[in-house]
């Protein structure tokens, strides 16, 4: 990509922008791109309102890493809005990491606990208007953050999350899941009748961390369930009956992000799109 490949394109971190009405716009995940995402994203920066307009309504984490909520730090000014995750997450942002508290210095970020397995309908802005998105979350997997000491992974429920995405007037539904080890039953579940499967793409072979020299551990045991290879992910998402499927959250070693790479060939011929920046889905 660096040499100028127009096989490779450059993509950045994991986030979506949801809407249901077409002005008020929830951010799922705000990576450290944020600014350069906002600035790809017309919609976002609307026209009039003062300096600082914006139309982000709502920030909305699946976990506590770095690559989805470090941008909440370059969003801290401006027009208030609340702040969506789990009590265990909110937990590790105001006393390991925290964000909570610096942002709260700059204009108020409300913060919204989110229970797992219960219907949560999303208010649009301070007013607690509806914004005409409910979600439910369920448990993806479990990991703890490197910058959270004392706190084991068996123990730690409700930190990494999935989210089936509901628009209640249309009635469709997105299901987003950026972090799986696996394919659990609560995946399973909400992806039965969704339009929209948006999932772990991280890596696609289980050694590629070590053969990269990424790290010295497999990606399962990174909490991220490989594409390819035995229990891959490829297989059951292939076969979903799903309009659209899509791999997000890939990292830079995947040779599927290559269009010509072999593996490329095999996630298209799965009919499963390669996620990339300006991705848009009217559901």
């Amino acid at each position: 990509m660096r040499a100028g490949s127009p096989e490779i394109s450059a993509r950045t971190q994991s986030s979506l922008a949801i809407t249901a009405d077409g002005d008020r716009w929830f951010l799922f995940n705000v990576s450290p791109d944020i600014r350069q995402q906002i600035q790809a994203t017309p919609e976002l920066t609307p026209a009039g309102g003062g300096g600082r307009a914006t139309a982000i309504a709502g920030c909305v984490l699946t976990d506590a890493e770095l690559d989805h909520m470090s941008g909440l730090l370059l969003i801290r000014e401006g027009c208030s809005f609340p702040v969506v995750s789990t009590p265990l997450v909110r937990e590790w942002l105001t006393e390991h990491f925290p964000v909570a508290p610096v942002l709260s210095h700059f204009a108020p970020r409300p913060w919204i606990d989110l229970s797992l397995d219960e219907p949560t309908d999303l208010p649009a802005g301070a007013d607690g208007k509806p914004s005409g998105l409910r979600l439910r979350a369920f448990e993806a997997g479990r990991d703890v953050p490197r910058f959270v000491v004392g706190t084991a992974a068996a123990d730690a429920v409700g930190s990494v999350i999935g989210l089936a995405i509901t628009d209640v007037a249309r009635g469709t539904k997105l299901v987003y899941a950026p972090g799986l080890p696996v394919v659990n039953d609560a995946l399973r579940a909400a992806v039965d009748g969704a339009d929209a499967l948006l999932m772990d793409g991280t890596f696609w072979s289980d050694e590629e961390p070590r053969t990269t020299g990424i790290t010295d551990i497999t990606a399962r045991e990174m909490g991220h369930l490989p594409v390819d290879g035995d229990g891959g992910s490829l297989g059951w998402i292939g076969g979903l009956p799903v309009r659209h499927r899509v791999y997000v959250h890939i990292n830079n070693t995947n040779p599927m992000l290559n269009d010509s790479s072999p593996q490329r060939r095999r996630v298209d011929a799965a009919g499963v799109r390669v996620g990339a920046d300006g991705d848009v889905f009217d559901l």
